[in-house]
């Protein structure tokens, strides 16, 4: 039986082994520097910066949904989608679809325009679930990302 509860403080361990799985299915793997301790000071502190669901399969972590608040321009405040990811041995049974629809009802009832996230192009389950959900693509848009010694060099520059 499938229970989707929001994350509390003690989940930090599940959610960063989570977030490593995940990094892995990705290929990405070596990328990951989160620690539990930054978990735990950015979401479970006074001003939260992310909030977090975990979906649970009989009693079982199956997967999660990290997702935090943005504010557009032109339509007001969003939720950004960070990770989207259901555990292997549990996918197939509509837990994905079910974390999607739970961060739709807290972008609902929190009022917020719209929910935003990204998918890797080579991902074709994700994108064909995405397309049946009625999601735009937008294709037009590049994501971009600075990071690091670029990120650094940037905040040091003077005009």
């Amino acid at each position: 039986m499938l229970t989707i509860r929001s994350t509390r403080a003690p989940d930090v361990s599940v959610l960063r082994t989570m977030i490593r799985e995940l990094a892995e299915y990705e290929h990405e793997l070596e990328l990951v520097t989160i620690k539990e301790t930054d978990l735990l000071r950015d979401g479970f502190a006074a001003n939260p910066k992310f909030r977090a669901l975990i979906a649970e399969w009989d009693g079982q972590p199956a997967g999660y949904a990290f997702f935090f608040s943005y504010y557009s321009t032109w339509a007001g405040p969003g939720l950004y989608l960070e990770d989207l990811f259901v555990r292997e041995q549990f996918r197939s049974k509509g837990i994905g679809k079910a974390l999607l629809a739970a961060v739709a009802r807290v972008a609902r009832d929190g009022n917020y325009c719209a929910i935003r996230w990204g998918v890797l192009a080579w991902n074709k389950k994700a994108i064909e679930l995405y397309r049946a959900l009625g999601a735009e693509f937008r294709d037009e848009w590049r994501s971009v990302l600075l990071t690091g010694d670029a990120l650094r060099r940037l905040a040091e520059s003077t005009p």
